[in-house]
């Protein structure tokens, strides 16, 4: 009798402890999986905020409303090449640098008014000799940009709310007037 109370209570201990790591939800780390990249979970945030910056929410969705800074992170983990990818991960600390120095503030802490005139800073610096900022940060915003551009463009929102699509040969108009006695 008690063995088989003692088996019962044994199976839901194991079959607990199986279940376990997937409930807990590590805070520290990225909400979508990545394999080459390693962001935490502050990180995920800046580019989320960088992406809204970008994209704001007016009366259209803004980018975090479209999850754009997932599709960032996806997009440079899977698409971006290794060098890429380094100089991804160099940029995220150089910019935190860079805001937290001139600021005094992380991105995420800054007004929108500021948070602009960061990445248009950023966006105006085209002289590479007479660069304040580096190689790598310039790559870390390229990418951040390009991808929640793209990101939105392809969305399915943008697809079927803002672009009507129509299939290529388009619309069959039956009732076209044809002139009499055209030659070709």
């Amino acid at each position: 009798m008690h063995r088989r109370i003692a088996i019962k209570n044994l199976a839901l201990i194991i079959g607990g402890a199986a279940l376990l790591p997937s409930c807990v939800h590590e805070n520290g780390k990225a909400s979508v999986k990545l394999t080459n990249l390693n962001i935490s979970a502050d990180q995920e945030k800046l580019i989320g905020d960088m992406a809204e910056t970008i994209i704001p929410k007016t009366s259209t969705p803004g980018a975090k409303d479209l999850q754009l800074h997932l599709f960032v992170l996806k997009m440079v983990d899977d698409c971006a090449t290794k060098k890429d990818q380094q100089a991804f991960m160099t940029g995220i600390g150089q910019f935190n640098d860079y805001v937290r120095k001139r600021y005094s503030n992380s991105f995420s802490d800054c007004t929108v008014k500021q948070r602009e005139q960061i990445l248009l800073n950023i966006e105006k610096d085209k002289d590479p000799k007479s660069s304040t900022y580096s190689a790598e940060l310039k790559t870390f915003y390229g990418a951040v940009k390009g991808q929640t551009v793209n990101g939105y463009t392809t969305s399915k929102y943008f697809m079927t709310k803002q672009v009507v699509y129509e299939l290529v040969p388009g619309r069959y108009n039956a009732f076209y007037p044809v002139k009499q006695k055209q030659t070709a």
